[in-house]
């Protein structure tokens, strides 16, 4: 049941006031007495977390307990430097004002960090499928969840709502799953969506990937609130307060509307630029996943991330393995790549987009090129395109959509489409 909602008027977001207010109207008095944990992203998504964070601790003052954890997935854990800095608080705060608060990393590596809450049967996984099962999931899969759920007597969830490339849109039930779960579903969860490829799946609410992170979060012993948010040019223009299935749902109903940005025709090239918030190639790929669905086949997608020089901190070995190849590649061999991570093989194929393989030869349907500090020669030995990122002036991109040529300024949020003919 939504409990709360509230939507600016296009092109406009809330004041900080209104926001806090809209915050406080929600939750304040909701967990009188209650054991909290605030499940947050990481310095990867755009939200206005450092404020949320101030303001969230004043409107649950009431609580017994108030921690907060980024749900980093995979993603590498935050030192307390820089936990400090996610949150918008220094050092010394972090010991005086808020030192009740808790500042925690999921850590999906760590057996002792995870409890199993459930399983989903082989059976069940193919009927989520919906025809799109493939022998490399493999069998039942376990959902084991950060052991913290079971020390508390609420989880508020707060973030933000976005088109995504593995579940199609994300936030609400994401921030569980793959959130704070173990490696069994996260691996399992997007190599679905893999499967299904980026194209089918991104901008699409109901996939049967959310199912799956629906059907794992039933076995979830905590109540869960949700706090979805939609973020528009560095500030909140829609709060959705409740279930985190209605909440989930309005939320990505109106990021559908206000994140879409549907073209007359395909783009022949386009120079996508990573902004510093996407450290890693990792994650710098969203600035190619959300501008797959508008280039024309045989067209080249520039992503531009003159400051990145890291492939993956913690997958990095797995990807200069195997390299970026389209999902019959791998299918096509599936024998040799079978003890590599399935996480790690749908974002090579997320990253080289749609494809076919045929006779021992890789067909992609558009080129992608890397400029980066990543070298010349490992791009080519990822079998990806290459462009000296110092030979690149971004202003000669602008203003040429008439030519085919599209520029996006802050790439990795906003999804590019094409609209029905």
């Amino acid at each position: 049941m939504l409990d709360f909602s509230q939507t600016a008027a296009s092109g406009a977001v809330f004041s900080p006031d209104q926001l806090t207010e809209y915050l406080a109207s929600s939750l304040e008095g909701r967990f009188i007495g209650a054991r909290v944990l605030v499940l947050i992203p990481d310095g990867t998504r755009t939200m206005p977390l450092p404020f949320l964070f101030r303001q969230l601790v004043k409107i649950l003052h009431d609580t017994r307990q108030l921690d907060f954890m980024v749900a980093l997935g995979t993603h590498p854990p935050l030192s307390e430097e820089a936990l400090c800095k996610l949150v918008g608080i220094t050092l010394e705060e972090r010991t005086t004002t808020y030192t009740k608060i808790g500042l925690l990393n999921h850590a999906w590596d760590n057996p002792a960090a995870l409890t199993q809450i459930g399983t989903i049967t082989q059976d069940e996984l193919k009927h989520i499928a919906a025809g799109q099962y493939h022998e490399s999931l493999g069998g039942d899969v376990p959902v084991r969840i950060n052991r913290a759920v079971h020390e508390y007597d609420h989880l508020l969830i707060v973030g933000p709502t976005f088109p995504h490339e593995v579940v199609g849109f994300s936030g609400g039930a994401k921030y569980l799953f793959p959130g704070i779960s173990g490696a069994d579903f996260i691996n399992v969860s997007h190599w679905l969506g893999a499967l299904i490829t980026v194209r089918d799946m991104i901008g699409i609410a109901e996939t049967p990937v959310r199912k799956l992170i629906h059907r794992a979060a039933e076995f979830v012993p905590t109540p869960i609130t949700l706090a979805a948010l939609v973020v528009e040019h560095h500030g909140v223009s829609g709060v959705f307060v409740g279930d985190h299935l209605s909440a989930w749902r309005a939320a990505a109903d109106f990021s559908a509307q206000r994140h879409i940005v549907w073209v007359d025709q395909p783009f022949q090239r386009a120079l996508s630029v990573a902004p510093p918030m996407y450290d890693e190639l990792w994650v710098a790929a969203k600035a190619m996943y959300k501008l797959d669905p508008a280039m024309a086949d045989g067209g080249e997608i520039v992503v531009y991330a003159p400051h990145l020089g890291e492939i993956s901190v913690v997958h990095g070995e797995y990807i200069r393995k195997v390299g970026y190849h389209v999902r019959d590649y791998f299918l096509g061999q599936w024998e040799k790549f079978k003890d590599i991570p399935l996480g790690v093989i749908a974002h090579s194929t997320h990253f080289r987009g749609s494809g076919t393989f045929s006779g021992g030869v890789e067909y992609p349907r558009i080129h992608v090129t890397l400029s980066s500090k990543i070298s010349r020669e490992e791009c080519e030995a990822l079998a990806l395109g290459y462009h000296d990122p110092t030979q690149i002036n971004p202003a000669e991109w602008q203003g040429r959509e008439n030519e085919g040529v599209l520029y996006v300024p802050k790439a990795g949020e906003l999804l590019y489409r094409v609209k029905p003919s």
